[in-house]
């Protein structure tokens, strides 16, 4: 986990009960970013209103990105059905309930779990899945496609409020943003250098998805976006050689790099610039991207990545203090009494926000 809420967050959201403003509202008449309202009604993708009367106890995650956001948000505790799939490698499903066979979803062993709450991405869930499991009577979250880095935020936020994970769900969206400002920020004065993203079967992400923000965010250009591809579709191998990339970058859940043998007449391949990232960093509209966006950083833009690396480590030791961390049960604040003070201590247990 990258980081607890600190006990000083659990004071003021202590105090914050017995404040006369608005539940759910910050001091300027905004949305809280800390509170989750309850009951919750919320529209997804297919147009469907969902109703909450609290915060679900249990929830299914049917794609890999909604397993990685519970996880993230610290909300894994609720999740009693996930996938089990390479996809997942990195999370412990634990007791939970494989709802997949490797990548095909089972209906059937998501109805008998009745979880209160069951979430569907959109890229590896379909309308029909979600037909399905409504009519089996479940209440189903459906996601709309992440086409940018602020449409995973969203999607982290939503994923908060729909859990009762608020708190976790900012300080991840928080944590992001640092991560990218520093590295935004270091790669101002850098030149960017034509990078191809190879799928598998000629598939490339073009402008309009959260991966070509990935790349452009890393520090390269786009090649299928330069060459106006929308979304995901097939490149002419042609396309590639004219354009002729510095590198080629491709998801590792495969043996061998997917480079059509024509390919290799670029000077990226000729160069040994070719770079594979972490399937399940680069692939899922989820917190962890962050980590491709590094990883592409470190190998194309060495000097600029050693520059950026202290802050990006103070970073992330400030977001994975220790669990032991000593917590103070002092009031700083005058009247601030044994009673409230019990109460900021449990609401610092139960805000955590767990990571990786």
């Amino acid at each position: 986990m990258r980081r607890y809420i600190s006990v000083l967050l659990a004071v003021l959201i202590a105090v914050s009960a017995f404040a006369p403003a608005v539940a759910g509202q910050s001091d300027d008449g905004g949305e809280s970013t800390v509170e989750c309202e309850f009951p919750l009604e919320m529209t997804d993708a297919t147009g469907e209103t969902i109703t909450l009367e609290e915060a679900p106890e249990s929830v299914v995650a049917l794609g890999a990105s909604d397993a990685q956001t519970m996880f993230e948000i610290g909300a894994e505790d609720r999740l009693v059905g996930m996938p089990d799939n390479p996809a997942t490698s990195g999370l412990d499903i634990g007791d939970r309930t494989a709802v997949t066979d490797n990548y095909q979803l089972v209906h059937e062993r998501v109805i008998d779990l009745d979880p209160d709450l069951v979430l569907a991405a959109n890229a590896t869930t379909t309308r029909e899945d979600v037909d399905q499991l409504r009519e089996a009577g479940l209440t189903v979250y459906y996601f709309d496609d992440a086409e940018s880095l602020d449409d995973v935020r969203e999607n982290v936020r939503t994923t908060g409020k729909l859990t009762g994970e608020c708190t976790g769900a900012e300080e991840t969206v928080d944590w992001m943003n640092e991560q990218l400002e520093i590295v935004e920020r270091t790669l101002e004065e850098t030149d960017r250098p034509l990078a191809y993203y190879e799928m598998g079967n000629g598939y490339t992400a073009g402008s309009g998805t959260f991966i070509d923000e990935v790349l452009t965010t890393a520090g390269v250009e786009n090649l299928a976006a330069e060459v106006g591809i929308q979304s995901y579709d097939q490149i002419n191998p042609e396309t590639v050689v004219d354009e002729n990339p510095d590198w080629i970058i491709y998801p590792d859940d495969r043996d061998e790099p997917p480079i059509h043998e024509s390919i290799q007449a670029t000077t990226a391949y000729q160069n040994d610039n070719v770079l594979a990232v972490n399937a399940n960093h680069m692939s899922q509209p989820a917190p962890n991207l962050v980590y491709a966006v590094i990883d592409i950083v470190e190998t194309v833009h060495p000097e600029a990545y050693a520059e950026a690396s202290a802050e990006l480590d103070a970073t992330s030791e400030d977001a994975n203090e220790s669990d032991d961390e000593e917590q103070s049960t002092e009031s700083p604040i005058p009247g601030f009494g044994v009673s409230a003070a019990l109460v900021a201590l449990l609401a610092a247990t139960a805000f955590v926000a767990r990571r990786r």
